[in-house]
């Protein structure tokens, strides 16, 4: 935490020196054109400030953070049965299939088995996320192992 407030700093005291270096570099090209640009000038120097404001709440946010931990953990006790919900559904792929659905049929499909790195590819899938798929269809029996990450379809 105070790692990133002490990073929140050093930010914004370096936008700030950059805000007058530009503003430095403005003043010496508006002297050397002859004609001068106030407007231009301090629209420049509002849009560097801005970062350097944002950055400086940010820091203060960081602050003030550890007294809102009451209230985030109230809120996270009540998202949790709505995440709980979510999960129970079963992520839909494209097409209006489940992730299961597609992968059974992948392997269905093959007729000397798949391997796991080939229902990544199709799939698109992580290797995490098809290790949880091809457990869940061993479990409810659709599939079975030939060899060590080689699958085919279960023969009732």
């Amino acid at each position: 935490m105070k790692d990133v407030q002490k990073e929140l700093m050093a930010i914004s005291t370096t936008l700030s020196s950059l805000v007058q270096q530009i503003e430095k570099m403005a003043e010496a090209i508006e002297s050397e054109s002859g004609k001068a640009a106030p407007a231009k000038k301090a629209q420049a120097a509002k849009k560097a400030k801005a970062p350097a404001k944002k950055a400086k709440a940010a820091a203060k946010k960081v602050k003030a953070a550890p007294k809102k931990k009451a209230a985030k953990k109230k809120a996270a006790k009540k998202a949790v049965p709505a995440a709980a919900k979510a999960k129970a559904k079963a992520p839909v792929a494209a097409g209006g299939q489940t992730m299961l659905d597609s992968i059974f049929g992948m392997i269905s499909r093959s007729r000397s088995g798949i391997t796991v790195e080939r229902l990544k590819k199709r799939a698109g899938l992580e290797a995490r996320q098809v290790s949880n798929a091809l457990y869940k269809l061993t479990q409810k029996g659709k599939i079975e192992t030939l060899s060590r990450g080689l699958y085919v379809k279960k023969k009732k």
